[in-house]
């Protein structure tokens, strides 16, 4: 309701201008960031409840779900009182928390990140337990929060990932064709822990063969850095760096790619990995956190973690095996494709809810299990894919 958006946004202004303070600007420390807002929740969720409590405890209302914020961190209160209203309460989906690798804690003092030092302090917040106690039904959106919750609590988890695409928006497929020279492309914020930079690199070579084109869509305090690292590789139009590209028009950026290289080191959602599957682009990322979940073998490439000269080493070796042997990317794409489609368009995503209330509305019935990841379809393809040791 609009009134408690005007109760809120006075408080949630201040609270992004205290983030903004501490982390030193925008754009980095995100973790600072979830911690201010997951404290402003308080005050949001007390409004909601001195707005529904009458019709929850009335009887309106068959289940309360708290969507937003998806962040673990933000505990909520509510969840003890509509369940003594007799109303379930879902929760989720919560996603986030993937620890930073070893191998890049540079990355992570550039990112700012201080407070995920401490990130687990949040276990000691007002509603922590309580939340996962009384909650019927706690959606986690990927198997990294799955690990984060309390043995006592796994029996109400359920696996949706939290996000999903638009068929209307990215729906329309690309050609089955692989462009000559192979065109790859990265969308993202150009901050460290994205690794703009290490797809450069490892692509560096094929571009200078004229082998390789490299197309990256975003923006962000790294772009002289690359614009600068592209100049001293001697790269010329073989990377392009567009900036930002606004969301109704990627669709038709991504179906010129043959492949989406996605280095980045600490993600949670992954969204446009999804875009890309959707229209036939073949994904290539690091085989961890979210992305991890989302991609498959057979629909795309799990470069595996390592340090940043060894992971550079690996996708430039996945690389040139794709020039080697183009013709591969054409059946996964159509894994890759068909995965998103059945699973992960929004559609899709309410299905999965509803078969949640299905559950916490009729005790006794056995909970939702749609696989953890969801498993590839059975999707013709030309040959199997390799992956980088």
């Amino acid at each position: 309701p609009s009134s408690l958006r005007r109760h809120t946004r006075g408080l949630a202004r201040l609270g992004w201008r205290l983030s903004n303070l501490l982390r030193g600007g925008q754009g980095k420390g995100w973790t600072t960031v979830t911690a201010v807002e997951a404290l402003v929740y308080y005050h949001f969720e007390y409004l909601v409840w001195k707005r529904f409590k009458a019709a929850i405890r009335g009887g309106d209302y068959d289940v309360v779900h708290r969507l937003t914020p998806l962040t673990p961190t933000a505990a909520s209160l509510m969840a003890s009182a509509t369940e003594q209203a007799g109303v379930p309460f879902v929760v989720g989906p919560l996603n986030g928390g993937v620890p930073w690798p070893r191998q890049f804690q540079s990355a992570r003092r550039r990112e700012r990140e201080w407070l995920s030092y401490v990130r687990g302090l949040y276990r000691l917040l007002p509603g922590y337990r309580s939340m996962r106690r009384k909650a019927r039904a706690i959606i986690v959106g990927s198997r990294d929060t799955r690990g984060q919750m309390p043995d006592w609590a796994l029996e109400r988890c359920v696996y949706i990932p939290e996000n999903a695409v638009d068929p209307a928006r990215f729906g329309r497929a690309k050609p089955e064709t692989v462009s000559s020279p192979l065109r790859v492309a990265f969308v993202g914020r150009l901050v460290p822990y994205k690794g703009a930079d290490m797809l450069i690199e490892a692509a560096a070579e094929l571009v200078r063969q004229d082998r390789l084109r490299l197309d990256i869509y975003g923006d962000g305090p790294q772009r002289p850095k690359l614009e600068a690292l592209v100049g001293r590789l001697k790269l010329g139009a073989g990377v392009k760096l567009h900036g930002h590209i606004p969301h109704e028009q990627l669709q038709d950026q991504l179906r010129q790619a043959d492949l989406m290289g996605f280095p980045s080191i600490r993600e949670f959602g992954g969204g446009v990995v999804l875009e890309a599957m959707a229209v036939g682009v073949v994904p290539m990322v690091v085989n961890y956190g979210g992305l991890a979940d989302l991609v498959t073998p057979r629909a795309g490439y799990l470069i595996e973690l390592a340090s940043r000269p060894e992971l550079i080493r690996r996708f430039r070796q996945t690389l040139e095996q794709v020039v080697e042997e183009p013709g591969i990317l054409i059946g996964k794409a159509r894994v890759a494709r068909e995965r998103v489609l059945t699973y992960f368009t929004w559609q899709a995503k309410a299905a999965q809810t509803l078969k949640v209330y299905d559950w916490v509305l009729s005790p006794g019935s056995p909970k939702p299990d749609f696989g953890m990841p969801f498993p590839d379809l059975n999707v013709p393809e030309n040959t199997t894919g390799r992956l980088a040791p």
